[in-house]
């Protein structure tokens, strides 16, 4: 039996969940879990569906099932089948706390992609990379050479055949024009003061000033510089006592924790957006499961 996942977007009224459920009981399937959501403000509905097809139906008949209700409300409906892994291609600099994080879970299956390249500007982890027979590629960026690194990066992104850009701590602005390419499918991670402290040494910055909470954001990368909607925070408590440094480290933490969970959400379909906003489903059960333990 193939597990399959359903995503709907429209406008809201009455009967969307009858019409659907009612479809895919039609055709044979089980529902195994569902989220709803409807925006007030908006007039918007959003759902999530994880189902199994017990009679062996597959995504084009699914699809064709669902065509009707599809149409009397106006939906945006995609099926996703839950066995298959987007790819993903991750950009870091020098910073290398958000990257090995992932390598980890993606090894031991915690994260169910298929890491398809490493973007680069700097050699220091092609080393990392190439162990995890990975493809590793260093493209330097300078300020008279960045429109032709961008392109060099986005002919590494179409040959691998990227379904999802991570900006691991790859600390160079994207153009307008590719944040644009591929709206909706480049994840950046950052810590949590903007736009308090921005500029360089944040962390200093907030030390300087006392802060007792730091943390890390993560979000769609658009052309307005980290204001794309968001998809994952989380914070960790400092005290007086505690140095630059220290904030740095437990800032670390956070950064990978959080940019791990976004990636988590976006690969199984729980992410949704809403204008300058996002709706994030919790997670089905059994999805954080790892294929082995280390």
């Amino acid at each position: 039996m193939r597990r399959y996942c359903l995503t709907v977007t429209c406008p809201s009224r009455r009967g969307i969940v009858a019409a659907l459920s009612t479809s895919l009981a039609a055709q044979g399937c089980n529902i195994t879990d569902s989220s709803q959501f409807d925006d007030a403000e908006t007039a918007r509905f959003f759902m999530r569906v994880s189902f199994v097809a017990e009679t062996g139906t597959g995504p084009v008949q699914l699809r064709a099932g669902l065509d009707a209700a599809a149409r009397e409300f106006d939906m945006q409906l995609a099926i996703h089948d839950e066995a298959a892994r987007m790819k993903v291609v991750i950009m870091v600099s020098r910073f290398g706390h958000c990257l090995n994080d992932l390598l980890y879970r993606w090894r031991i299956g915690a994260l169910p992609i298929d890491i398809v390249a490493v973007i680069s500007n700097h050699m220091d982890y092609q080393k990392v990379v190439v162990n995890h027979d990975i493809p590793f590629h260093c493209i330097p960026v300078t300020k008279d050479d960045k429109p032709q690194a961008e392109a060099r990066i986005m002919d590494v992104i179409d040959e691998s055949g990227a379904d999802l850009i991570v900006l691991a701590r790859y600390m160079q602005v994207l153009s307008a024009r590719m944040c644009e390419r591929m709206s909706g499918r480049i994840i950046n991670i950052h810590h949590s003061f903007l736009p308090s402290f921005k500029g360089a040494n944040p962390y200093r910055q907030a030390y300087i000033r006392g802060v007792k909470l730091i943390g890390a954001t993560s979000h769609y990368v658009t052309a307005d510089l980290d204001e794309g909607p968001i998809i994952e925070q989380d914070t960790t408590r400092v005290t007086h006592a505690q140095s630059p440094e220290d904030y740095v480290s437990l800032g670390r933490d956070v950064e990978s924790q959080v940019l791990a969970r976004a990636i988590h959400a976006h690969i199984h379909r729980r992410v949704f957006l809403n204008g300058h906003k996002t709706v994030v489903f919790p997670a089905s059960p059994g999805s954080y499961a790892s294929e082995r333990m280390g």
